[in-house]
Formats: C-alpha cells, structure tokens, sequence
C-alpha cells in the first residue's frame, strides 16, 4: 500500500471504461434472465453475462446425451506368463484392422466413424476369436521402449484451484472459495481471484529456496519457470494463487493456525506452487505386442505397456489429482516383466469383454469451471 502511494499515476480510462462495459453487460444479460430464476428456480437469484453461458453449455451437452444412441462393441484381454512374471494385455489388431474401441465412435453420437476401418467384433466374434486363440503359440512380435518427460503444472489460477480442490478435496467451487477467502484475509495466501499464472521475483525466490531446501539442488532448474496463461483475454491483473510472503511457510509450521480444511487447501496450494519452480520428471515407456495366428482372420495382436520413472522431478512434490504424492509416485510406474523378442509366452487365459459406447457425462462443477476457462469465460 505504500508503494502505490508513492509511485502514483494517472487513472487509465480505458480500464474504466472496460468496468463499465462489463457492468452494463451485466445487465443487459441479467435484467432479462434474473426474474426467470426468480420464477422457475426460487426468488433473490442473480444471473448476468457468465450464469447464462454456463446454462446454455449445461443444455447444449443435455441435448447431446438425449441424441445419442449406445452402441455394443466386444475385445478381448489375455494374461500372458513369463519365467520372470505376468502381463495382462488387450487385443488392438485384427489381420490389418485395428480393434474397434470407444475411441473409434462418434463422441457425440455414439455410431461408429468408419465400419470399413476397424474390426468391429460382436459377441459371436468374439466368444469364437477366444476359442481359437485358446489353441495357438503366442510370441513376443515387438518390444519398444521410449523415454518421456512430464513437464510440472503451472501455479494455481482461481479456476484451476477450484478444480484441483474438487478432485483431490471433494470441495464444492463454494466452499474451496470461502476457505481461500479465509487463508487471504489471514495472511496465508495472495489474493485468490486471479486468471493469472505468473509468480513475483518475490514468489519464485522462496519457492526456489525451499525447493533446495526440502529436496535439494538437484531437484532445481537453472532458471526460474515461467508460465503464460492459457486464456487470450486473461486480464492477469494479480499474481498466481500461491502462499504469501517472501519466505513460504510449510503446512507444518502453519498447522497449528488453521482448522482442519483450511489446511488441506493450504497444503494443496503450497504443493502446487513450489512444485512448479522444480524440474521435470523423467522415465522410460515400454510397449510390449504378442501375437499369434488364426486360421481366417490374419494376425491376432496383443499389446501392453509399462511405465518406469527414473527421476520423479516435481513429482516428489506434487501429482495431480492425488493426496500423497510419494504413494502416488509409486502408482505412475508399471513395471513389466523383462520380454525378448521372438519370445514365446504361455497363454493363462483368455477372456473376451463386453463394451458399450458412453454419452459424454453431465457436467460437474469442476469441469463446468474447466470448460469455461477453455472458452475464455
């Protein structure tokens, strides 16, 4: 407050104006919208220019599930033995075809693309497909490894908290924000209405310094990270949700502060934050395909993939959707049993799986939110 005292300046019409522009939207929009509320839902409701965006995409994806029409597809998934362990693969190839998978049907209709395309399997198909694979050698037709790198997510903006505290918190958009009103008007956080992920010099110091601190150098970039918002007309006019000060405090020495779900939110926006300015995650993917053949219908193709993380990076701080980011470290990686090439493997069982195709689902509060960001609301 006293830096902007000092360091005055003239007021910016143009910003004014933008205010007034929105607020006469507002009404536009909410004088004509608020008295349906008032009648159809119950009195003192207020809608405006985001409330009747958010109804109609409720009632376009309605439309869309009351359209479409399910549709039955089958695959098969074997178990697969090995000196060394297991492998549960699922079939993808039929002679030339792919297998069709719910990834082959219209979104929106639920009909496949392209019937030509794919090796659309029925029940019958499927239960005789089994029969025959039953009786033949499988072998090990290709192994391929990869090496990946999962870059750490960019610091909390107001939606994305929400979001975040929806998956891993079972908060309703509500409650995470009366909660990070509390932790603001407390000290504990920066100002929690942002559309910005940009830290301070001031955040990407202590969030660098703690990360040296907790994990040590080798978990920290050379260079502090920078993150641009998604959205175009991101106003930016706050910096990123993340804890205050110039010096981060952890959740333990905050603990003794804050009730039981203001530190749970806290916790979660002090993982974020710091885990953003730390390296990336780095492993190895492999693909394993078996295959063997059938009498009339051409090679039939297995696949399976495994996943090892060999420096979990921003991930020994921080995993998505998850609570415990050392327990959920454990499940990114599956690990294979090693296979060669050319190698047989003994069938444990083969069992054929009944699909449906699946209308998109109605919104949850998180993803509402989600698809609003996306389309600059």
């Amino acid at each position: 407050i006293e830096a902007a005292i000092e360091s005055t300046r003239d007021i910016d019409q143009r910003l004014v104006s933008a205010q007034e522009s929105r607020r006469i939207l507002d009404r536009l929009y909410g004088y004509e919208i608020s008295p349906v509320l008032w009648r159809k839902v119950k009195p003192k409701l207020s809608a405006g220019r985001v409330q009747s965006v958010a109804t109609r995409l409720v009632v376009e994806r309605e439309r869309i599930r009351m359209r479409f029409h399910q549709s039955e597809y089958w695959d098969l998934e074997a178990e697969f033995k090995t000196d060394e362990g297991k492998l549960t693969a699922g079939l993808i190839e039929l002679g030339d075809l792919p297998v069709a998978t719910g990834r082959h049907f219209v979104e929106t209709t639920g009909e496949l693309e392209d019937p030509s395309a794919v090796a659309h399997l029925q029940a019958e198909d499927a239960t005789q497909l089994t029969a025959t694979l039953r009786e033949q050698t499988f072998t090990v037709s290709q192994v391929t490894e990869k090496p990946f790198t999962n870059k750490p997510y960019a610091p909390f903006i107001t939606s994305t908290m929400q979001q975040e505290a929806g998956r891993k918190l079972r908060f309703t958009a509500q409650r995470t924000m009366r909660l990070a009103q509390s932790l603001y008007e407390n000290g504990f956080i920066t100002y929690m209405r942002t559309d910005s992920t940009t830290l301070s010099s001031q955040a990407l110091n202590a969030a660098r310094s703690q990360v040296a601190e907790l994990y040590g150098q080798q978990y920290l970039p050379d260079e502090p990270r920078v993150y641009r918002s998604r959205s175009k007309n991101a106003q930016e006019a706050h910096e990123a949700v993340r804890p205050a000060g110039e010096a981060f405090r952890t959740p333990k020495q905050v603990s003794s502060q804050l009730d039981a779900d203001q530190l749970k939110l806290y916790d979660l926006i002090w993982k974020r934050t710091v885990a953003s300015q730390m390296k990336d995650a780095h492993g190895m993917r492999t693909n394993v395909r078996i295959s063997a053949p059938t009498p009339d219908r051409g090679n039939a193709v297995f696949s399976t993939s495994g996943k090892v993380i060999t420096f979990p990076g921003f991930l020994r701080a921080y995993v998505e959707g998850s609570d415990d980011p050392a327990a959920a470290l454990d499940d990114q990686e599956k690990v294979l049993p090693p296979v060669k090439q050319d190698q047989v493997v003994a069938t444990e069982k083969i069992e054929p799986q009944q699909h449906f195709t699946q209308p998109k689902g109605r919104y949850t509060e998180a993803s509402l939110i989600r698809e609003m960001e996306e389309r600059g609301i």
